[in-house]
Parts: C-alpha cells; structure tokens; sequence
C-alpha cells in the first residue's frame, strides 16, 4: 500500500547570515495510513522542522515529500493551504487558541477558511466539542478553561475538518501529569478511528504511546521501530 507519508533525503538548511544551520540531513521515512508514531528527540535535534515539513509548513532544502501519493512540491500555495486546512490537524503546545473568541468560534475557524457555511459550520463545532467533552462549555473563552481544556478545544479545532492526518507538537507539554493522560487518551481513540496520527515530543513516556518511534538526532534519523508498549 503506497504510504500516506513519503519523505526521501530530505534536507533542511536555513541560511543564519555567516552559518548555516543544517537542520535536516538526509532523512527518509515513511509512514502509513492509519499509523500512530511519535518523532522524538532532544531540543534541536530537528523533530520541530520535521513536523513543519510533514504538515506542508515548510518546504524541504532538497530532497522529495509525496503526500498521498502527490509530490509536494508540485503543489501551488492555494493547494498547500487547501491540504493544511481540510487532510492534515495541527495541535500545538501553546493551544494557539483566540482569546476573545468562545470556544465555539475557535473550533469553527478552520471552517471559515475552507468556505463552510454557517449552520453547518456550527452544527460540525458543536460535534466536535462534544467529541473532547466540552460542548456544555461552547459559550465560553479561553481564559475561563483550565490547560487540559484548552488543549482539548485546540484538539476539537484540529479534528473539525475530519482530516485523515493528525500532528500534535509536545502536546502535554504545559500540562500536569494527570491531564497529559487525558489527553494522550484522546489521540489514542483518534489512532483507533483510523486517524494517522503524528506527536513530537522530548518525552519518552508520551512517545510510547505510540505504535513506533522516530528518533531524531543532529538532523538525521538515529532509530526507527515499535516502541515497547505498541498496541
């Protein structure tokens, strides 16, 4: 089966005025449908410019990214910002949610991009509060949400446009232990939909939730394989 994610001899280089930084070296990898992998590594090891590169954020120095089948590089801005918004999910660290917007708004965002219209956009936000268990909380901002609930707002936002690919960077990281857990939970229920699911993470513990483990080190891949506890 062609993978859903092909990357092969991927380099990322910026130019730092003096220096350039190499921050990819030659990486290849492939990842399948409906597969759970965690990309882990130590702070500037590369994973952060991976996942970029993967989510259609950044393009590749060199080298080749085909996306379901499609080279990436083939693709015009307005169809880089097509598959951004409708195939893949973005979940951050800092949640990127708006502060003066509800909750209900914020998961609707994606939709506004994508021409959705309003009762319909309303109808799949609400559904998808729900999904994290937060829909009796649509009326309310940001601010008035604990960390755990501001991630799964930033969750619900992710999966409102069903994409079939879900990244996740350092997910947990603002979060108490207990909470983490919540949330890991979360993406292992979207992994068991079919959902191909993609975290970042300095953290082996987050990573072993994941069927396989990606470790980057100095711009390459150091390790490849299942991790100890795959499901």
């Amino acid at each position: 089966m062609e993978p859903v994610i092909r990357l092969n001899d991927v380099h990322k280089t910026y130019d730092a005025g003096d220096s350039a930084v190499h921050a990819l070296r030659g990486v290849s990898l492939e990842i399948a449908a409906g597969e759970s992998l965690a990309i882990i590594g130590p702070s500037g090891s590369g994973k952060s410019t991976l996942m970029h590169i993967i989510g259609c954020l950044d393009v590749p120095s060199s080298g080749d990214y085909h996306l379901a089948g499609t080279p990436v590089a083939t693709l015009g801005s307005r169809a880089l910002a097509k598959v951004r918004n409708q195939r893949i999910g973005f979940v951050f660290q800092s949640y990127n949610l708006l502060p003066k917007a509800s909750l209900l708004r914020n998961v609707e965002l994606p939709m506004l991009y994508g021409g959705v219209g309003r009762l319909e956009r309303r109808e799949r936000a609400r559904e998808a509060l729900r999904k994290v268990g937060l829909l009796e909380r649509a009326a309310h901002l940001p601010s008035q949400l604990s960390g755990g609930q501001r991630q799964r707002v930033a969750i619900a936002r992710a999966l409102v446009n069903n994409p079939s690919i879900v990244l996740a960077d350092e997910p947990t990281g603002n979060l108490d232990t207990q909470t983490g857990k919540d949330i890991l939970a979360l993406f292992d229920e979207l992994g068991r939909q079919g959902h191909t699911i993609i975290l970042v993470t300095h953290d082996p513990v987050v990573a072993e939730r994941a069927s396989r483990i990606v470790r980057i080190v100095d711009g390459q891949i150091a390790a490849d394989g299942a991790s100890a506890v795959a499901h």
